[in-house]
C-alpha cells in the first residue's frame, strides 16, 4: 500500500488542531491529541515514525560494510530511489553525517528535501563541540570550534557549557536541524576509555552532572532538542562499541553513586531524549544483554527508578557491539521489546521496518508498546 506524501505531516497538523480544543478540558474525558493522532494512523505509518535513518537507508542501490566507505557514495540530496522507496517506508527522523554536509547551500538544499519526506521527519546530528562536531569540523562553515567538553570543564565554571550548547544549537537550528545527539552525560572514570574520554565533561560525576544540565538548558534556549548519551554511562569501558561487545561489572548501586548522576540531573532537568549505551552491565541485567535491548535496564530502571518519560533513542544499531551479536531485524525487534522509542540508523532497513511490522501483527511486539513511542515521538514534533 503507497501513502500519500504528506500523511504523517496532515495527523500532525490534527495533533496541533486538536490541543488546542483540547486546552482547558479534563484530561480523563477523552484521548490526547497524540493518542487521537495514533488511532487515524496504519500499522505502517506507527512503525515509520520509530525510525530514525542515515539518508543511505534509503537508497537500496547502496550497500556498504564499513563506514569508511559511506563518504564515497556521496549522498547529497534526495535521490529518486529515496523517494520511491520512501513512499512504502516512512520515516520518524533522519540524522546526517559529515560525509553528508558539503557547504551551506548544499545543506540547506538537502534539509528542505528531507521535510517533505514521506513521515514528516525530525532532524537530527552529532554536533557535541571537540571532536564530534558534524558541521563545526567542516572547513566550508564559518562557526565556533571547541576542543573539547573537558575542556570546558577546565573553567570551572558550567556557563561556560551553557554558552558553548547556546552557540551550536543556535547554528544547529540555523541549518535546519531539531535534535542535536549531545551532551555526552558519561562519567570518563576509565583513563583507558577510547571512546568517550574528553567528549565527556568530567570524571567527577558531581562536576559533569553541572556541566551536563548547563548544555542541556543552552540547546534548549536555542531552540534545539538535546540528548544525554549513552545511558547507562560508557565512560567506565575500555573497549569500543563501534566495532564489538563491551561491558562494565559495575552493579546498579555503584552506578547510582557515579554514572547516574548526570543522568538523573538531566532528567530533572527536563531532558526530552536519551540515548541507549551498547553497553552490557550484567551486574544489573542479569545477563550480558547490551544496554540497548535490555528492558532491565531501560523500563525498569530508567523508566520506573529515574522516573524518565521521554524518547529513548539506540544508538546506532549499525555498531560492531549490535551486528556482530544480532541480526539487524532481530536487534530492531529486541529494542522496541526492552523499551526503545526510536531505532536508529539500523542496518537494511527496509527488510528491517517489515520484520518489525511483521512482528506486531504476529504479536511478538504488541501494538500497544508501538503506540507508547509514537506518542512519545509525535509530542517531541508537537514541541518544535
Amino acid at each position: 500500500m503507497f501513502y500519500k506524501k504528506h500523511a504523517i505531516a496532515s495527523i500532525l497538523g490534527c495533533v496541533a488542531a486538536l490541543s488546542l480544543v483540547a486546552c482547558g478540558d479534563d484530561s480523563s474525558s477523552g484521548p490526547s491529541p497524540e493518542e487521537s493522532a495514533i488511532q487515524k494512523m496504519s500499522i505502517r505509518e506507527k512503525v515509520g515514525q520509530m525510525f530514525f535513518v542515515r539518508p543511505e537507508a534509503l537508497d537500496t542501490t547502496i550497500h556498504w560494510n564499513e563506514y569508511a566507505e559511506l563518504p564515497n557514495y556521496k549522498l547529497e540530496q534526495v535521490n529518486k530511489t529515496m523517494l520511491a522507496v520512501n513512499k512504502n517506508y516512512p520515516i520518524g527522523g533522519m540524522i546526517l553525517y559529515a560525509h553528508n554536509i558539503v557547504d551551506e547551500t548544499q545543506l540547506g538544499n538537502f534539509i528542505a528535501e528531507i521535510r517533505e519526506l514521506n513521515g514528516s521527519p525530525l532532524l537530527a546530528i552529532d554536533e557535541e563541540g571537540g571532536r564530534v562536531a558534524r558541521i563545526a569540523n567542516n572547513e566550508n562553515f564559518d562557526v565556533p570550534k571547541y576542543e573539547s567538553m573537558a575542556a570546558i570543564a577546565e573553567s570551572d565554571d558550567p556557563e561556560e557549557a551553557y554558552k558553548a550548547a547556546f552557540t551550536i544549537g543556535t547554528y544547529v537550528k540555523k541549518y535546519g536541524f531539531d535534535i542535536d545527539y549531545a551532551p555526552v552525560a558519561d562519567v570518563n572514570t576509565n583513563p583507558d576509555n577510547i571512546v568517550i574520554g574528553p567528549r565527556a565533561f568530567s570524571d567527577d560525576p558531581e562536576t559533569a552532572a553541572k556541566f551536563v544540565v548547563s548544555y542541556l538548558n543552552g540547546l534548549e534556549s536555542a531552540g534545539v532538542i538535546g540528548t544525554l548519551k549513552h545511558f547507562p554511562g560508557h565512560g567506565d569501558v575500555s573497549t569500543d562499541t563501534h566495532y564489538g561487545y563491551a561491558s562494565t561489572d559495575k552493579t546498579w548501586d555503584e552506578m547510582l553513586k557515579c554514572e547516574m548522576i548526570p543522568f538523573k540531573a538531566g532528567i530533572k532537568a527536563g531532558a526530552q531524549m536519551i540515548m541507549t549505551a551498547h553497553i552490557a552491565a550484567p551486574k544489573v541485567s542479569g545477563d550480558d544483554l547490551p544496554a540497548t535491548l535490555s528492558s532491565v535496564i531501560l523500563q525498569d530502571k530508567l523508566r520506573g527508578e529515574l522516573g524518565f518519560d521521554g524518547v529513548i533513542v539506540t544508538d546506532a544499531m549499525d555498531m560492531g557491539a549490535i551486528t556482530k551479536q544480532f541480526s539487524n531485524a532481530e536487534a530492531a525487534i529486541k529494542s522496541i521489546q526492552a523499551g526503545v522509542d526510536v531505532v536508529l540508523c539500523s542496518r537494511e532497513f527496509t527488510q528491517v521496518f517489515d520484520a518489525v511490522v511483521k512482528a506486531v501483527k504476529k504479536g511478538e511486539i504488541k501494538e500497544s508498546r508501538i503506540d507508547e513511542s509514537v506518542k512519545r515521538i509525535l509530542k517531541l514534533k508537537k514541541s518544535k
